[in-house]
């Protein structure tokens, strides 16, 4: 599995566990955040780009933050892909965690931040969406506060 860096460039499992630790060891004693987004856009008629990202934020001192991209070549409904965007944030956490659980990085709760929000089309999924990530054990954020997704991710679909 290859995420993408805008600091580190293309960077395989073991770099992106080296680089978080790292990062995460340079200071002991600040807070860190774990996060996790994905966004998707319509590229051509019946194809998706979706983008996950994953972000390290040491709290009022900025942070890192890797993304990964799949694209599906089917017609999807936008219920569709928005339950396609919140499983694709579970499977990269729980990556996340598994990939980390020796070194006690796993140990850091991880906020799932979603692309939807109250206004638009997507309100009417959020009890859902945010009852299945809850129930998968996960803090989760809707818009207005789910800079992961909504700014992160999007960047790069």
């Amino acid at each position: 599995m290859i995420y993408h860096s805008p600091t580190h460039g293309q960077v395989d499992l073991e770099k992106l566990k080296h680089i978080v630790s790292n990062f995460m060891s340079g200071d002991k004693k600040a807070k860190y955040e774990i996060i996790v987004g994905t966004d998707s856009q319509k590229i051509e008629k019946n194809k998706y780009d979706f983008v996950s990202a994953l972000i390290i934020h040491r709290v009022g001192w900025g942070g890192i933050y890797f993304w990964k991209r799949a694209v599906q070549d089917k017609k999807i409904s936008l219920k569709e892909r928005i339950y396609q965007e919140a499983t694709m944030s579970l499977e990269t956490s729980e990556n996340f965690v598994n990939f980390f659980k020796t070194n006690g990085i796993s140990k850091y709760d991880i906020q799932i931040h979603v692309d939807i929000g109250h206004n638009g089309e997507t309100r009417d999924l959020i009890t859902e969406v945010v009852g299945m990530i809850r129930g998968s054990g996960y803090e989760v954020k809707i818009k207005p506060d789910s800079y992961g997704a909504s700014k992160v991710a999007d960047r790069h679909t």
